[in-house]
């Protein structure tokens, strides 16, 4: 078993926020953009195109909910456009705009507020992350999962997507036991390789050759 979770780590242990480029740490910048990319894979769209759009939005400067509120519609629709971000791009920069003025309104900027205004409970930042525009329950696990990476505290953040990948694997379905696999550290690697397995059968046959 040992194994087969180094095996998983190595193959697809990387989370989506790394993918983007995002330095993830527990500071307003990196949170924000965490939150960006979130509402970018929250709509019916691979992950590779989400990923890759907001590594545009951050390339033309919209790394800080000012930023992102300061741009024009239409240049967060091109941002999206140069991505092939399509069907959705309109309707996202809508949602990107509005969602930048939440933060600013509700948490000053600081998605440490959020984490404050949730007393450091899972539930109810699941709760408060879902009035952000376009993010819903999937998008709200989205979030969780990659920001355990710097929120201690909400480990281990296993949600039924991560347990069907590791039942996929034949690892323990149960979070508690899964977790115990890994060092506290690596839950969000952990977590990113098991999404990754639950949506790619083919995934399954590589890790499970490289163990």
């Amino acid at each position: 078993m040992d194994k087969l979770v180094r095996s998983l780590l190595q193959v697809c242990g990387r989370t989506y926020a790394a993918e983007a480029g995002i330095k993830l740490a527990d500071r307003p910048g990196p949170l924000y953009q965490l939150l960006v990319l979130t509402v970018l894979l929250s709509t019916r769209i691979r992950a590779s195109v989400a990923i890759a759009a907001a590594r545009e939005l951050f390339a033309a400067g919209y790394t800080t909910p000012e930023r992102m509120r300061a741009a024009s519609w239409q240049q967060r629709v091109n941002a999206l456009g140069r991505a092939h971000y399509v069907r959705y791009d309109e309707s996202t920069s809508t949602a990107l705009g509005e969602g930048a003025e939440l933060v600013l309104d509700e948490y000053r900027g600081d998605l440490r507020r959020m984490r404050e205004a949730a007393g450091n409970d899972a539930a109810k930042l699941r709760q408060l992350l879902q009035r952000v525009p376009r993010i819903g329950p999937v998008g709200a696990d989205i979030f969780c999962r990659e920001a355990q990476a710097v929120w201690p505290w909400l480990r281990p953040y296993l949600d039924k997507r991560t347990l069907r990948g590791a039942q996929r694997l034949g690892l323990p379905a149960d979070p508690d036991r899964l977790a115990k696999l890994v060092p506290d550290a690596d839950l969000a690697r952990l977590s990113a390789g098991l999404v990754h397995v639950s949506l790619d059968q083919d995934l399954v046959k590589q890790v499970k050759a490289a163990a």
